[in-house]
This record gives structure tokens, C-alpha cells and sequence, in this order.
């Protein structure tokens, strides 16, 4: 429990560092330096990587995560379960190869009469799939060595940090924008190369085939395992990068570059729910390993509760400072406004159902959540389909919100029929008045000329009448402790 909760700790601190490099760089630079078509190339590379690589993974993180602890074995190198893992995901890196091979002229053709600037960097996909692929290997396979920590670093900070630099030389005229792109890629795979570095230096690269474990009922338990993990991750993967692929097709490249840079502002609602999850995740599967519902029922009142505020507070901070956001994003980015609060939104409905997913997917209904996964990507697609023609970029952020409504829902009435559990109560309500008085007293302060000012006054404003209301009325116990363990330290220290 030590380094779970040391990790835990480290890997959260880098979470937010690369929170804030992330804002710098896709809140700040990114589209006052680039054109909105080129910010839309950007985001392309990313999607269709994420998407090919899911792919090609063929299900493994599911399986590394599930089935190694039957593998575990330092003595005997861990009974050949790192080289079927990479036996495997090669041969889904050429699967997915030859796919891009049969998709790549329908990429061309789709971006040709939109925008041919993607068309030039298409075939940069490929050592992106790879060393993304790479890097879902190794981080997986790291983590369940118990070293979470590393990976965080590498993808949260480092390959941050390395676009940083990139983004300098651009600036400073040493590079154009095709060597960009080209030392994008690089900081993308770095996380990749350096992990196996690591993995090698550390002596835990073992390659030397062992098939000992792998008798029927074990490459049973694998051939389910990935296929569900197939499903469900390309499913995942689909809905978080599907709407900017068919924005690029539906509409053109520059609407991909203004959705890709406000989708991030309505995505910083989301950030402080990994930590809280990963702090959850061990708490869970023991509750569900010992049948004990009642842990399991306060985990999860105190999960959506505590989500939910602290998504409520983001929420109506960024909300109530959009007019401040579009003084530091060009105006061409303004015909995003409402993606950021449809974003927003659907993420929010995220953190109101705080540890569900977690529940289902730890459980013996783990096969639901692929369900409830690949459901959500056909409803997604089809939504999409539906609004973008109509609604532009609006469309697509609308196809989102409704989409994930509808899948949180299901999974809410899933855990309340099979687990008979029930988070939501009073203090939800009351959760929602104080966002809702904080945001409109928050918006009747007076606009500064000054927007970094007017960034520091209203969020103060609203930070204050969010947490006194929160502690007055007493709507979270762990808020009110926190507030009273911080006032003793403070009496401390005098």
C-alpha cells in the first residue's frame, strides 16, 4: 500500500505539471503561432495514431493488466510473458500497417478537396503508430511491475517539455513548419525509446521465449481477454478522437484545428479525476474481491460526490472567464465558444458518476463496460453523422455531450440493478445551487481591460463563494477536514 500511495502522490504532482505545460502549449502557443489548418494537421497525426495503435495492440493492455499476475516470476523472467506480449503486438503492428496501407488512399481522398496540407504528413502515421503502440506496451507493462510513475513522467512531462523546445526553434526562425512536424513526431516517440531504455538498463527487458504457461485453459483466457480489450480499448480510443477525423472529412481541416484547440479548454475539467481514480482502483477490486458492499457503496458516494465539485467549481471557473479565454486565443477560434461548454459539460456528467466505470470494469461484469464502450462508439459516430452537417463544430461537440449522457446513464442504472448502489442524494443538489449562485455573482463583477487581472479577481471571487458555501453548509465531510487539517498546520507553523 506504501508505493501505491507514494506513486500515486509522485504521479499526480507530474499529472499537474504537465497539466500546465499542456495549457501553455495547446491554450497558448499553439494557436497564436500556427494557423488553424496547421493546429488541424496536428491534431490528425495524434488521432489517427491513437486510433491505429489501439488497434494494433490487439487487446493486450487488457491482457497485461489482467492476466500477468499468473505470469509473475522474477526468478524465471516473468515465464516469457514479455515476448508474447511484443510477439503479439508485432504482429498487430503489421495488421495495422497494411490497414493504413488499404485506408490510406480514402484518407487522401478525403482530405484532398478539404485541405491538402494532411496529405503531406499522412504517411508520418507510421512510425507514430509504432512508437505509440511502443509506449502503451511498456507503460503497461511497467505499471503492473509497480512502476506507474515513469510513464506519467515520460508522456506527461518530458514529451511536453520536448514540443516546448520545438515550438522555441519555430519561434525563433531556426525551423519551419515541416521540421516541426518532424520534431513533433520525435517528442511524441520519445516516451517510447525511453521507457525501453529504462526497461533494458534495469534488467527487466526479458525476450527469451518460455510457453510453459500457455496451455488451453490459459490461451483461452488470453483469446477473451484481448478480445474484449480490442473492443473496448479501439472503442475508447474511437470516441475521444472520432469527431476531429470526421470534422476533417465532413468540413475541412482548419474546423479540425479550432475544434482539436477548444475541445482542450472543455477537457481541463477532467484532469483532477485521474488522480482520484487511480487513488480508488486498489480500494475497489478489494471491496469486490471481499463482497464488502459497504466500502464499496461509500467509495462510490464519496468518488461522485467529491468528482462533482470539484468538477462543478472548473466548470463554472472557465464558463464564467470565456470571455478572457477568446483574448488569448485568436479570433478565428471564437466559433468554438459553445464546444468548450458542451465539452465541458459532457465531462462533468464524467465525474458525476465518479468510480462506475471502475466498479463494472474490476467486477466479474467487466465484459459490460466493452459493451457499454463499443455502444457509446456506434452512438458517437452516428450522432456525429447527424449534427455535424447541420451544427459545424458544434455539432460534433453536441454528439459528444449527448453521447456521453447517454452511456453514463446506462452505467449508472447498470450498477444500481446489479450492485444495488446509489450515490446521489441531497448534497448534489445542494453542490449545484452553490455552483450556480458562485458563477452568476462571479459574472456580475465588472470586465477589467486587463484580462490576466479580470482572470484573478473573477476566479478568486468564485472560488471563495464556492468553497465558503461548500464548508458552511458542510456538503463534504473530506472538504470540511481537509479545510480544518490546513487551518491546525497553519496554527503550527506560527
Amino acid at each position: 500500500m506504501g508505493i501505491i500511495q507514494r506513486q500515486t502522490i509522485i504521479g499526480t504532482l507530474f499529472s499537474y505539471l504537465g497539466a500546465l505545460l499542456g495549457f501553455i502549449i495547446a491554450g497558448i502557443l499553439l494557436p497564436n503561432i500556427f494557423s488553424t489548418e496547421e493546429n488541424g494537421v496536428l491534431k490528425l497525426l495524434v488521432s489517427y495514431s491513437l486510433l491505429f495503435s489501439r488497434f494494433a495492440n490487439l487487446g493486450f493492455n487488457s491482457v497485461i493488466n489482467r492476466l500477468f499476475p499468473y505470469f509473475r516470476n522474477y526468478k524465471n523472467h516473468h515465464n516469457g510473458f514479455l515476448f508474447i506480449t511484443l510477439t503479439v503486438n508485432l504482429l498487430g503492428f503489421l495488421l495495422s500497417i497494411a490497414l493504413f496501407f488499404i485506408l490510406k488512399d480514402t484518407l487522401i481522398e478525403h482530405s484532398s478537396h478539404r485541405s491538402s496540407l494532411f496529405i503531406q504528413y499522412v504517411s508520418y502515421l507510421i512510425p507514430l503508430i509504432f512508437f505509440t503502440l511502443l509506449f502503451d506496451i511498456f507503460d503497461n507493462y511497467n505499471k503492473v511491475l509497480y512502476n506507474a510513475v515513469q510513464g506519467t513522467f515520460l508522456k506527461e512531462v518530458l514529451q511536453r517539455i520536448l514540443i516546448l523546445n520545438s515550438i522555441g526553434f519555430f519561434m525563433s526562425n531556426l525551423i519551419n513548419f515541416h521540421t516541426f512536424v518532424v520534431f513533433y513526431i520525435i517528442s511524441l516517440s520519445t516516451p517510447g525509446l525511453v521507457l525501453s531504455f529504462l526497461l533494458l538498463k534495469k534488467d527487466r527487458f526479458y525476450l527469451k521465449p518460455d510457453f510453459t504457461l500457455l496451455d488451453k485453459d490459459m490461451i483461452r483466457s488470453i483469446a477473451s481477454v484481448s478480445l474484449f480489450g480490442i473492443m473496448g480499448g479501439f472503442g475508447g480510443i474511437l470516441v475521444s478522437n472520432i469527431d476531429a477525423i470526421m470534422i476533417n472529412s465532413m468540413i475541412d481541416l482548419s474546423s479540425t484545428g479550432i475544434y482539436g484547440i477548444t475541445f482542450y479548454f472543455g477537457s481541463l475539467i477532467i484532469i483532477p479525476s485521474r488522480a482520484l481514480l487511480k487513488i480508488s482502483s486498489p480500494i475497489i477490486a478489494n471491496s469486490l474481491k471481499d463482497n464488502d458492499h459497504k466500502t464499496l457503496q461509500k467509495i462510490y458516494y464519496k468518488s461522485c460526490l467529491n468528482q462533482f465539485l470539484i468538477g462543478s467549481l472548473l466548470f463554472i471557473g472557465i464558463w464564467a472567464n470565456i470571455h478572457n479565454i477568446f483574448k488569448i486565443l485568436p479570433p478565428a477560434y471564437e466559433a468554438g465558444k459553445y464546444v468548450i461548454f458542451l465539452i465541458g459539460l459532457a465531462n462533468l456528467t464524467d465525474m458525476l458518476i465518479g468510480t462506475n466505470g471502475l466498479i463494472i470494469g474490476l467486477s466479474k461484469y467487466y465484459r459490460y463496460q466493452t459493451y457499454f464502450i463499443f455502444a457509446l462508439a456506434l452512438i458517437v459516430i452516428g450522432t456525429n453523422l447527424l449534427f455535424i452537417p447541420h451544427f459545424g463544430i458544434l455539432g460534433a461537440a453536441l454528439a459528444s455531450f449527448l453521447s456521453k449522457f447517454l452511456f453514463n446513464l446506462t452505467r449508472y442504472i447498470f450498477v444500481r440493478v446489479k450492485f444495488k448502489l446509489q450515490p446521489y442524494n441531497f448534497r448534489f443538489i445542494l453542490v449545484l445551487l452553490i455552483a450556480i449562485i458562485s458563477y452568476f455573482l462571479g459574472k456580475m463583477i465588472p470586465v477589467c481591460s486587463n484580462f490576466i487581472v479580470d482572470i484573478l479577481i473573477r476566479s478568486s471571487v468564485i472560488l471563495i463563494l464556492f468553497s465558503s458555501l461548500l464548508l458552511i453548509l458542510k456538503v463534504s465531510p473530506e472538504i470540511n477536514n481537509l479545510f480544518i487539517s490546513i487551518l491546525r498546520l497553519l496554527k503550527i507553523k506560527k
